[in-house]
C-alpha cells in the first residue's frame, strides 16, 4: 500500500482505522496455524511487515545494492543517497535537531550498550550513580551492570508500585549529586505503563542530569518527539514498529556525543590511521563502525513512511480502544489476574488465570492459532516485584481486531475448562 493509500485507510469521520483494509498490507496475516486463522497478539516482541517494507528490501538488492560511503561509481553513490535520507525520516520522525544525533545500529540493546559503554568510559567513575528502574527491560539494566562493575559506580532502582507505576517519590530522593544519568525506560513491555518520563526529565535536568529513554515500546504506538520531551538519548528498534530486524537507532544530543568515545573500532568511524594515531570521524560516523546496514535502514524508513500514512494519533486513538476492549473481555473471566493496573498504558497486557502455568496457557493457545508471549520477558527483576515466574502476554498493533481479541478470550476459556 502507497503512502496515499495508507493515509485513505483511516475513517476521518470517526478517527478509526480500516483494519480490514490494512490488513491486506500484511501478507503473513492472511496464513493458517494448525489449521485456524492466525491470530498474532505478539506485537510488542516483534511487529509483522507490511508489503512495502518487504519491496524495499527487496528492489535495494535487486537494484541499488552497494557498499556504501567513500564510493565513487554510480550504485554506491546512489545508496548512500537513500541510506542518508533514511536518516533524515528518523530525524523528522522521532522530532531530533540534525541528522548527526542519529546513530543506526543493530537494534535497542545495541544502542543502550553502545551508550552505556561510551557514556561510561567518558562520564563515570567510582563512586557515580546511574538511576534505573524496577521495570526496565534487562537490556536496559545488564549493560549498566557490566560497565558498573568496570568503573565501580553504583546502580540505584526506583521502586515500582502495586498498580505498576514508578514510585516518583522514591525517585527524586535518589538524585544527588553523585547521579551522572538517569536510564528508563518509557513503556513497561510487561505491564504496558506508559511511564511520566517528561516529569522525570524535568526532575533530573536542574541537577545536570542527563536521561537516557528505551523507546522500543513507545514508538510504535506514541508520537515522539524527543526535543519536546527533552530526552538526552533515546533509542528504539526498527522490528517493532514494522521495519525489518537488525535495524535500530540512537538517538543522542551532540554536544554528549561529541565528548563520548567509539563504542568500537574499525573502518568508516575514522578520519585517518596511522601506526601510531587513530583520528575519528565526525557524528554520526564515528558509531557506526564497518559496512552499517544501509538495506535495513531503507526498509526503515519505508516502514516509518508507511506509519506516518495511516497517522500515529489515529493508531494511538485505535490501539487504546483494543486495549480497553481487551481488559474488559479479560477481567470478565474468572480467576483472570491481570498484572498492573496504571492508568496511563500502551497496548500490552500481562496477566495469569489462575494456576495455569504462563507456558501451558501459551502452548495451548498456539494451538487454537493464537500467538501471545509467555515467560518472564526479558524482565526477571520486575517478576521478582511481583512474586510470580512470568505471565502470558498480549500485545496489540493497529491490524489487530476486537474479533481478534474475542478469539483470545474464547481461547482462554477452552484451556481454563481443561485445568
Amino acid at each position: 500500500m502507497s503512502f496515499r493509500s495508507a493515509r485513505d485507510a483511516v475513517r476521518a469521520d470517526k478517527y478509526m482505522i480500516d483494519v480490514e483494509r490494512i490488513r491486506k498490507d500484511f501478507p503473513i496475516l492472511g496464513r493458517e496455524v494448525y489449521g485456524k486463522p492466525l491470530v498474532y497478539l505478539d506485537n510488542a516482541a516483534t511487529t509483522q511487515k507490511p508489503q512495502c517494507v518487504i519491496d524495499a528490501i527487496s528492489e535495494a538488492y535487486c537494484n541499488e545494492n552497494a557498499n556504501v560511503h567513500r564510493g565513487i561509481h554510480f550504485l554506491s553513490q546512489q545508496v548512500t543517497d537513500m541510506m542518508e535520507a533514511a536518516r533524515e525520516k528518523v530525524r523528522q520522525f522521532i522530532g531530533a535537531g540534525n541528522t548527526e544525533e542519529i546513530i543506526f545500529t543493530r537494534g535497542t540493546t545495541e544502542s543502550i550498550n553502545l551508550l552505556a559503554s561510551s557514556f561510561a568510559q567518558a562520564f563515570l567513575k567510582e563512586g557515580d550513580e546511574v538511576v534505573i528502574s524496577g521495570m526496565e527491560h534487562h537490556s536496559n539494566i545488564v549493560p549498566w551492570q557490566i560497565q558498573a562493575q568496570r568503573y565501580g559506580f553504583k546502580l540505584k532502582v526506583i521502586p515500582v508500585t502495586d498498580s505498576g507505576e514508578l514510585d516518583l517519590d522514591t525517585y527524586r530522593t535518589l538524585l544527588t549529586p553523585r547521579t551522572k544519568l538517569v536510564s528508563i525506560t518509557h513503556v513497561s513491555n510487561v505491564l504496558g505503563t506508559v511511564n511520566p518520563v517528561q516529569d522525570i526529565i524535568s526532575e533530573a535536568h536542574p541537577h545536570g542530569i542527563p536521561v537516557a529513554v528505551d523507546g522500543a515500546q513507545s514508538v510504535p504506538h506514541i508520537k515522539m518527539n524527543v526535543q519536546q520531551l527533552g530526552a538526552d538519548f533515546y533509542a528504539f528498534s526498527g522490528h517493532k514498529i514494522y521495519g525489518p530486524t537488525g535495524i535500530g537507532v540512537l538517538y543522542g544530543r551532540k554536544e554528549l556525543l561529541d565528548r563520548m568515545p567509539p563504542y568500537q573500532g574499525g573502518g568508516e568511524m575514522i578520519k585517518r590511521v596511522t601506526m601510531e594515531k587513530t583520528t575519528y570521524n565526525e557524528l554520526p560516523y564515528k558509531f557506526e563502525a564497518g559496512t552499517p546496514d544501509y538495506i535495513g535502514s531503507i526498509a526503515l524508513a519505508s516502514a516509518l513512511d508507511y506509519v506516518d500514512g495511516i497517522g500515529m494519533a489515529d493508531i494511538a486513538r485505535y490501539e487504546s480502544e483494543l486495549c480497553n476492549y481487551a481488559i474488559e473481555r479479560l477481567s470478565a473471566i474468572p480467576d483472570m489476574r491481570i498484572i498492573g493496573n496504571a492508568p496511563e498504558r500502551s497496548a500490552v497486557i500481562s496477566f495469569l488465570v489462575g494456576n495455569i502455568h504462563p507456558s501451558d496457557m501459551g502452548t495451548l493457545l498456539d494451538r487454537l492459532g493464537i500467538a501471545v508471549r509467555t515467560g518472564h520477558h526479558c524482565a526477571e527483576p520486575l517478576m521478582d516485584r511481583y512474586g510470580i515466574p512470568g505471565t502470558v502476554r498480549a500485545s496489540f498493533s493497529f491490524y489487530n481486531t476486537k474479533a481478534e481479541i474475542d478469539a483470545l478470550v474464547a481461547g482462554i476459556e477452552r484451556v481454563k475448562a481443561m485445568f
